[in-house]
């Protein structure tokens, strides 16, 4: 005789309620946003003029972690998707108990001469920012991967010696192409006075100002009315065209006019933002000695960013562990970084080299520009420069 056996008993699949379900799409969102925050790459804001008129104010970026190869994080106890503190507020979003070794994954190229650039800001290093605080008064001390975001044009790699004569960059001698929209200073002399709406605005300079006896007698006579405009050289040679402009004529600081807080700070360098220079960027292998103007020059980076311990920098010796060094060998590559508004860029000229391990990536599009002053509500946008590759 057969028997029909009992099925066997099922549990009911619980339902997830919907508070669970929310959560658990927030956390796979904000896990996932990491990851690729992390590894491929980063969306960023232009703060500040110093790249004009390559880069304006209110760009945003989308920077590639995967050209140079995207680092390993050095901190690990913060919270996701912020970057010093947590959003609106002033409350540090990190906690520095852990610090772990710095890895970089493998790229597809190296920095080159002429890359645009954003990486952390070396002088944030505990033992340098009040140093700099006459140049960058909002530095604030941060560990490697938490220092401030910064972007600029790589103007000299490892090894390479570089030169600024009355602001063009030259590199182991030879002249460097300017980038197309690099923005330099101008003196616009005019016989009669200016529209500055129809004149500056349209053109699209808007960082200009009336000339004044402040800006010294090397550029105008005494009678000599006028502007001093940022601008780019296509454009400065479009002012030259208008029937009411006498003249434009660069503006630069003398050869050996020494600038206040420039870098090096050293009495032996008497350069200055347009005549800088030369120098040599360390490169991994490469011995220098340790003259006074060479320890000026790379004091900081072999105490703070080499990897050496018990470092003791004086203004005619370096020790090492109690011991003088008469040269020194470079355990990592640097950079030199310069922004392209050129007269108005806080960049390696005012605090030095930049170690590879700082560098975060490679600007490669805008993807949205949002004028932050524009003439009228239809003009927020500016539609031109979406998409716009780098």
């Amino acid at each position: 005789m057969l028997t029909t056996l009992p099925k066997p008993e099922t549990k009911a699949r619980k339902t997830k309620t919907p508070f669970r379900e929310w959560f658990d799409s927030i956390v796979f969102a904000v896990v996932a946003a990491t990851l690729i925050r992390w590894l491929f790459f980063s969306a960023f804001v232009i703060p500040t003029p110093s790249m004009e008129n390559s880069l304006l104010v209110g760009d945003y970026l989308f920077v590639s972690r995967l050209h140079y190869g995207t680092t390993t994080p050095v901190t690990p106890l913060q919270v996701p998707l912020t970057h010093q503190t947590i959003w609106g507020t002033s409350i540090p979003s990190y906690l520095d108990w852990i610090k772990l070794p710095q890895y970089r994954l493998p790229g597809f190229t190296d920095v080159k001469n002429g890359d645009v650039v954003v990486f952390y800001l070396p002088v944030e290093h505990p033992d340098m920012y009040q140093k700099y605080s006459n140049v960058l008064p909002d530095l604030h001390p941060h560990p490697t991967d938490l220092r401030s975001n910064y972007i600029k044009r790589c103007v000299g790699i490892p090894g390479d010696k570089l030169e600024v004569r009355l602001g063009q960059v030259y590199v182991n001698g030879q002249v460097q192409a300017a980038p197309v929209r690099m923005q330099n200073e101008y003196f616009v002399s005019v016989k009669t006075a200016v529209n500055e709406e129809n004149v500056f605005h349209k053109n699209g300079i808007v960082d200009y100002a009336q000339f004044t006896e402040t800006f010294g007698d090397s550029i105008a006579a005494n009678d000599e009315a006028g502007y001093v405009v940022k601008t780019t050289d296509a454009l400065a040679e479009k002012l030259k065209t208008y029937d009411f402009v006498k003249r434009v004529q660069p503006v630069w600081m003398e050869k050996g006019l020494k600038e206040p807080f420039l870098f090096p700070a050293s009495d032996a360098a008497d350069w200055n933002k347009d005549n800088y220079g030369p120098i040599t960027v360390p490169k991994a292998g490469m011995t220098v000695p340790l003259t006074e103007v060479n320890i000026a020059l790379y004091g900081d980076i072999i105490r703070n960013f080499d990897g050496n311990e018990n470092v003791v920098v004086e203004k005619n010796k370096i020790t090492i562990g109690g011991k003088q060094l008469t040269n020194y060998t470079f355990k990592q590559d640097y950079y030199f970084m310069m922004g392209d508004n050129r007269h108005d860029s806080a960049d390696s000229r005012y605090w030095g080299f930049v170690p590879k391990d700082h560098i975060v990536g490679k600007a490669v599009f805008v993807w949205m520009s949002i004028d932050p002053n524009p003439t009228s509500f239809l003009k927020k946008i500016r539609w031109d420069r979406v998409f716009r590759m780098i």
